[in-house]
């Protein structure tokens, strides 16, 4: 069967002017569309519909549904035994949009086992913007007042969308998460979408998802559309969830 070509979006696109998802290539996976631009508006539209941007620099925007789907939910979070006693031990806080912007700026630091980053000034500035209306969100973990990991992403209705994190210390971006999904049990959340496979989301509980029922989800669940507004307000105890 032929592939159907790649779809381009145009900045002046309406912002939901996507393929389906079905159309999305198997080789590289997932890779649905390129082009248009990094809008608010249009960044909604894609995550809504099981879409998001990835690309490098100097690339054109690239928009990605890939299936199968990594998933995790909330309440199948896995903490080992080991991390238990470290959490309990460590002292460590977690904070909820405290610190978006060193929280992005930490995920884009390059990394041993990577060239680059996919975090770009354009990508920066765009979640950025996101953040400040209400839809992008961090979650940060600390030692005293040591900022030793976290993550970011964007959370619509029930489903809050993963899109990178990292560790300044040992378990740092795992404590994070940790609060993240008892969080987001506590709030009646769905899903938090891991986007793409690896080994260390899957030992953490993530799952496979076919592509045909994270969209049936994302149509549920990604209601009310309105920026989720009901964080803790007060640092979280990592003691307290162990």
């Amino acid at each position: 069967m032929n592939r159907p070509p790649l779809h381009w979006l145009q900045a002046t696109d309406p912002p939901d002017a996507f393929p389906p998802v079905e159309h999305a290539m198997t080789e590289p996976n997932g890779l649905l569309a390129a082009g248009g631009d990094l809008s608010t508006e249009r960044l909604l539209a894609a995550y809504a519909r099981g879409i998001f941007p990835w690309y490098d620099e100097g690339q054109p925007i690239l928009w990605w549904s890939p299936a199968p789907r990594c998933v995790l939910r909330p309440d199948s979070l896995h903490v080992s035994r080991r991390l238990r006693q470290y959490a309990k031990r460590a002292a460590a806080t977690v904070t909820f949009n405290r610190a978006f912007e060193a929280t992005i700026d930490a995920c884009a630091e390059e990394r041993p086992s990577q060239l680059g980053t996919w975090i770009t000034p354009d990508m920066r500035a765009a979640y950025m913007r996101l953040h400040d209306v209400g839809w992008a969100h961090s979650i940060e973990a600390w030692v005293g007042d040591q900022h030793i990991g976290g993550l970011y992403g964007v959370a619509i209705g029930k489903v809050f969308f993963g899109e990178s994190m990292f560790s300044a210390a040992d378990n740092g971006s795992k404590f994070a998460m940790m609060a993240l999904c008892q969080t987001l049990v506590d709030k009646g959340f769905s899903l938090l979408d891991c986007q793409v496979v690896s080994q260390h989301l899957l030992s953490l509980g993530a799952e496979h998802l076919p592509r045909g029922e994270f969209v049936d989800i994302l149509e549920r669940d990604c209601f009310p559309h309105a920026p989720f507004k009901d964080w803790p307000s007060d640092p979280i105890s990592l003691a307290s969830l162990c």
